[in-house]
């Protein structure tokens, strides 16, 4: 066993000259084991350094060049892209409140004083900001137009985490579908609208829809379910009305 010795200690037996010999011996090993690791490393480097440069070059590139797209092509193609959305949203927006609604609706969709409409900014700027929001409203505009296919495929792509804007466009994929007579799809996207967000508005509205949606497919506790909640949560809502007609409706039939 390893003792303790003094600083200076001098050995004194021939058995203590033995054990410093060894130790002495053990520590110049440890250190030659040390030097060994550190030279092969040093050469690994040496050797290697070409590469290792390369990669860490190749890094540095691969920051600069994301942060030069964001500054010089995205940055300015998303302003570019808000610019020709701003006279198809002024489109839309007449369409919503005004006459003419499917002349303007077309227009919102194609363009036109010379400015993209909503499917050119979704298709020419795909990926960023703008062509997202595009696909919403080119989504809207088809299905006020009845083109109940193109709104699927153009709200489909569209993805918000905005408490109204999100739910209305599964909602608006909803209604497509049920025009398409597909109920089980359009009840699928009514849940997801009116789980999307928890409001005052879109909530009531998609399970009041959902609602009617399921009586139709004979699922009556399901319909129960939506319209009890709508009792509940949202006595103040527009759908609050129409709630115990329905129940009694649904009752009736089980």
């Amino acid at each position: 066993m390893a003792t303790y010795k003094k600083r200076g200690y001098k050995p004194k037996t021939k058995k203590e000259k033995e054990e410093v010999v060894e130790e002495n011996s053990t520590t110049a090993e440890v250190f030659n084991t040390l030097d060994e690791g550190a030279s092969r490393t040093e050469e690994w480097v040496v050797k290697n350094q070409k590469y290792i440069i390369g990669i860490i070059g190749a890094a540095a590139l691969i920051v600069l060049a994301f942060l030069g797209y964001n500054k010089f092509i995205a940055e300015p193609q998303e302003k570019e892209a808000m610019n020709e959305m701003y006279t198809a949203k002024k489109y839309f927006d007449d369409a919503v409140n005004g006459t003419s609604s499917d002349s303007l609706y077309r227009m919102a969709l194609e363009g036109g004083e010379g400015k993209y409409g909503m499917v050119d900014i979704a298709n020419e700027y795909s990926g960023s900001p703008a062509a997202n929001l595009a696909n919403y409203y080119a989504g809207m505009a088809y299905l006020n137009l009845k083109d109940y296919q193109n709104a699927i495929e153009y709200l489909s792509n569209f993805s918000s985490d905005d408490k109204m804007l999100g739910p209305i466009a599964k909602g608006g994929i909803g209604d497509a579908f049920v025009q398409l007579d597909q109920l089980e799809e359009g009840l699928e996207y009514y849940e997801k609208a009116f789980k999307a967000n928890v409001n005052d508005f879109t909530t009531p509205l998609f399970l009041m829809k959902a609602a009617r949606v399921a009586i139709d497919l004979e699922q009556n506790d399901k319909a129960l379910g939506f319209l009890n909640r709508i009792k509940v949560e949202f006595p103040s809502s527009t759908e609050f009305s129409q709630v115990d007609a329905l129940i009694g409706q649904v009752e009736a039939s089980l």
